[in-house]
């Protein structure tokens, strides 16, 4: 038989029957049974859907020191020394049980997990080392926001969801997942109601989320929809172990300062003019570094989510030298960004001390702490990138603190040193 090609001879595959040259077909014994390739890639693909390989475990790698995870924090955040040490012990005891749990086994001891709240004020830092403690560690991680939880059955996400992001962080290996790091943020809006009568409603975005956070928190086996949303009966479920991943809690918690300062002023006896401040403690914003668990309890957090968060760091307001520091001093400074996005156009970008200062003081006075940084430097540079691309002659940019203050444009230089002015702006920046 031949298909148009002169010496070639076709024959049938015993599965699809289609006509092959016998080049491509496999034939099977003596007889004449054979197959094609194609045939055999469709086998293949089906016994691979019916007997999946089982699951790599992962098994993580030896946990760095704690002076190393310290080392690494400190290239990124500015300040906060005594939170960077009490992160880099427990994160270290946190995968040291990991590493250890793998290796041995018949132990009477069971180290309970070391989940962290971290307190402090907006700008401060808190998801900042959390971020840096995913990366030092190279492990996946999710950042949620605590207030868009609801308990189950009601408007709004379900806790699981949590688990979900994580798990497509990991590229929805489950494994990998189990060994990761949540980060729940603004962790102090679902704490319960005061003046709430439970009696008459549920407080399903406060101490009902406290409730379901509870078994995640502490470790289970739960189910996650891989879609996400509302869990249907009908659907099929992603099983995660979160007895190993890593929880780390953060909120401002506005007005915990003063539940603090007030039990460590209880029994003070000065009064008058020459009291500190409320029942004689100074408040100075460093109260929060001195929070006990019965200060959580007071502000609104059942006994059983205090228990599961037994670290507790306290962060510190980062006041006008941090802010500084903020924008030179880490890997990815601000100004550091900036002048990298500047020498793409061949400008070095130079910023005085005194543009520093007033960047900061600019900061300190919209009391967002460093979040407000980025926002400084973008207004101030804003009339200058939009030109620069058209300004082929500019080489250097100067930022002082008229600049900043917005009394005048960046100063333009040309390599021989010539001032460039900017060109009219279509468009006058606010006051």
């Amino acid at each position: 038989m031949a298909n148009g090609r002169s010496g070639t001879r076709l024959s049938r595959c015993s599965f699809c029957e289609k006509p092959q040259p016998r080049a491509e077909l496999v034939i099977a014994g003596e007889g004449k049974a054979a197959v094609c390739y194609d045939c055999i890639r469709v086998l293949g693909q089906v016994m691979e859907e019916e007997n999946p390989p089982p699951p790599k475990k992962i098994k993580p790698s030896k946990p760095l020191a704690p002076r190393e995870i310290y080392s690494n924090l400190d290239t990124h955040v500015v300040g906060q020394d005594k939170a960077k040490k009490v992160l880099s012990v427990a994160v270290y005891n946190h995968f040291k049980r990991i590493w250890n749990g793998n290796q041995r086994s018949g132990s009477d001891v069971e180290l309970q997990k070391t989940n962290i709240l971290l307190v402090g004020p907006t700008g401060c830092g808190k998801t900042l080392l959390a971020e840096t403690l995913a990366r030092t560690l190279d492990v996946p991680f999710a950042v949620c926001d605590a207030t868009s939880l609801t308990e189950s059955g009601y408007v709004g996400e379900d806790v699981e969801n949590i688990l979900l992001r994580l798990i497509q962080a990991a590229d929805w290996d489950v494994n990998l997942a189990e060994h990761g790091i949540i980060y729940i943020d603004e962790l102090d809006k679902i704490a319960r109601k005061e003046g709430l009568n439970r009696s008459i409603t549920r407080d399903v975005s406060g101490e009902g989320v406290q409730q379901e956070l509870l078994k995640i928190i502490e470790g289970c086996v739960a189910n996650v929809p891989p879609q996400g949303g509302r869990k249907h009966p009908h659907q099929e479920f992603l099983q995660i172990d979160t007895r190993h991943i890593l929880f780390i809690c953060g909120g401002a918690f506005d007005g915990l300062d003063e539940i603090v300062a007030k039990r460590l002023g209880a029994g003070s006896a000065q009064m008058g003019f020459l009291a500190g401040g409320r029942n004689g403690v100074e408040q100075d914003g460093s109260s929060l570094t001195q929070v006990i668990p019965e200060d959580l309890l007071q502000y609104g957090f059942i006994p059983e989510m205090v228990g599961r968060l037994p670290v507790t760091v306290g962060l510190e307001s980062l006041d006008k030298d941090s802010l500084v520091r903020v924008l030179t001093e880490p890997q990815n400074a601000i100004v550091k960004q900036y002048q990298k996005l500047f020498s793409m156009d061949g400008v070095e970008l130079e910023f005085t001390p005194d543009a520093l200062e007033a960047a900061a003081e600019r900061a300190l006075e919209h009391k967002t702490g460093a979040r407000c940084l980025r926002y400084v430097i973008e207004d101030t540079l804003l009339d200058v990138m939009y030109d620069l691309p058209s300004l082929e002659e500019v080489k250097r940019c100067v930022v002082d603190r008229d600049s900043i203050e917005g009394e005048v444009p960046p100063r333009l230089f040309s390599e021989s040193g010539k001032i460039i002015e900017l060109p009219p702006q279509p468009i006058k920046k606010s006051a």
